[in-house]
């Protein structure tokens, strides 16, 4: 394994440490149908406060969740969705790496954050926490072959053109939205988890869709590379650790544990007694086959590729992180990738999506 201010004065001091309590507010949560989202709804209820969902394909959250079905990019119904609302917290997303419309990342991610904050600004939102992520902190930038070098952290600093493709691309300017808002007087605290993993993912997110390949017997071979897994329980946690703790304006990486793919390989074997591939391919040959699947994907099939050439550049030199900052002033202590693990594959049984 790899090594209290009030809302005025938020205004005036951005950069300020405050602690938001979160009793008898009211909480708005785009995209609280998704991964991390329902984890999200689920703690904040359990926290005793009135939770708001806005999801496009909504679910049953369970009693006393108000869910409204409708897009973010619909400015009327995200108005009226802000209603009210003390405190939001912007999820709703495309996650994929690939679509067929490469358009559709920047007017779901981007434009709709866009339509949020100004939502949010209108209503006079005391409390915004923005879903980022990391792969817009990691770009294409080559980094030391040792990761134990080469931590990122929060104080990374890349452009537009280091982003290796559109999801990172729309990504990048949404995060650029809510950095300009918080500047404004915008209280919004920004959260960038890594690759969660656990149980409840029902689209099946990228890292889930990795390892379910891994364990479907899918994949021969694999292209080794070094990232950063986190439950999604504790990415959910942190958001709200963000918002009752966080400085507006900054930024917080939500990370677990920094791995190989060939020790998560061996985790996956050993509590599964699946075979993992043992074969590694080198970087090179990774990027050619993902270049000739995506682009039967884009061309023919409209369907997700197996290796999206995101994914592949993104593994060309290691997404390890430094998430001291998260833990020294957010209080977040992740459970165990393992942990995580060994209760994900009784869930992917259970759903269907592997089979016992």
């Amino acid at each position: 394994m790899l090594k209290g201010h009030t809302f005025g004065q938020l205004h005036n001091c951005p950069r300020h440490t405050v602690i938001i309590g979160m009793k008898n507010k009211r909480i708005l949560v785009t995209g609280g149908c998704g991964f991390i989202g329902h984890h999200l709804v689920h703690m904040l209820r359990e926290r005793g406060v009135s939770v708001r969902v806005l999801d496009i394909d909504p679910i049953d959250l369970g009693e006393g969740i108000e869910i409204l079905k409708g897009s973010i990019l619909d400015t009327a119904f995200v108005a009226q969705a802000f209603e009210g609302m003390d405190q939001v917290y912007h999820l709703a997303a495309n996650p994929y790496l690939w679509l067929p419309d490469k358009d559709d990342f920047y007017r779901i991610n981007t434009t709709g954050t866009q339509i949020v904050l100004e939502a949010a600004r209108k209503q006079g939102i005391e409390r915004f926490v923005y879903t980022s992520t990391e792969s817009i902190l990691k770009g294409t930038r080559k980094r030391k072959n040792s990761p134990d070098g080469g931590l990122v952290d929060e104080r990374v600093s890349l452009s537009l053109g280091d982003m290796p493709g559109p999801y990172c691309r729309s990504k990048y300017l949404a995060e650029e939205l809510a950095m300009d808002a918080a500047k404004n007087g915008l209280p919004v605290v920004i959260v960038n988890p890594t690759l969660p993993v656990g149980p409840g993912d029902r689209h099946l997110t990228p890292p889930n869709r990795m390892l379910l390949g891994f364990l479907r017997g899918e994949y021969p071979a694999y292209l080794d590379c070094a990232f950063n897994m986190i439950d999604v329980r504790d990415v959910a946690l942190g958001h709200i650790y963000a918002a009752e703790h966080g400085r507006v304006g900054e930024r917080y990486i939500l990370g677990g544990e920094n791995l190989f793919l060939h020790e998560v390989l061996g985790i996956l074997e050993e509590l599964s007694s699946r075979p993992m591939p043992k074969r590694r391919v080198p970087y090179w040959l990774a990027y050619a086959a993902a270049f000739v699947n995506e682009a039967w994907s884009d061309l023919v099939t409209k369907k997700p590729p197996t290796a999206p050439i995101t994914g592949v550049r993104l593994a060309s030199s290691p997404m390890v992180f430094d998430c001291s900052k998260t833990a020294k002033e957010l209080g977040l202590k992740p459970r165990p990738i393992r942990q995580s693990l060994t209760e994900m594959l009784p869930w992917l049984i259970a759903e269907g999506y592997l089979s016992a």
